[in-house]
């Protein structure tokens, strides 16, 4: 009796790591705002420099996640890369002027779009372009910035 008992112990143990894991895994994957999704609107951007963005990065405007993005493409005509986001309903329509830039979260954090409203009055609708776009700022160009401007300084000596 005693050992069954044990099993029984060790099996709902075990249940329960796999359930944390599978909450992790979805946590991690983004696909837990899939619960909340509700209606939405697309909206698109071209950036010189996407970085690191990926599908499934959050749309954040004043630190609240406000949308997903959906795809990434790659324009041959401008060669800029071509973002398109699924923005929430629920929290309204940014202004035509809206300034859209890709931000690292933390030192080697994952990228995200960050948008910034402007003042017009009127707004972005279904399947409008952002036009005002900062591209990511990318750890490798910095650091070779960083490198070459220090090569061309004296020694000191």
């Amino acid at each position: 009796m005693e050992r069954s008992t044990l099993d029984v112990w060790v099996g709902i143990f075990v249940v329960g790591g796999m359930v944390a894991l599978l909450i992790l895994a979805l946590k991690v994957g983004n696909a837990g705002d899939l619960v909340r999704a509700g209606p939405t609107y697309t909206l698109t951007a071209q950036f010189e420099n996407i970085g690191g963005l990926k599908p499934k990065a959050a749309v954040k405007s004043a630190g609240v996640v406000v949308g997903r993005v959906v795809s990434i493409d790659y324009d041959p005509d401008s060669f800029n890369a071509v973002v398109a986001m699924k923005i929430d309903r629920r929290f309204g329509k940014f202004p035509k002027d809206t300034f859209a830039s890709i931000y690292t979260a933390g030192l080697l954090g994952e990228q995200y779009i960050g948008l910034a409203p402007g003042g017009d009055d009127k707004l972005l609708a279904d399947g409008d372009r952002i036009t005002k776009t900062q591209k990511a700022v990318v750890l490798e160009d910095l650091i070779g910035q960083f490198l070459t401007s220090r090569a061309g300084e004296p020694t000191g000596k």
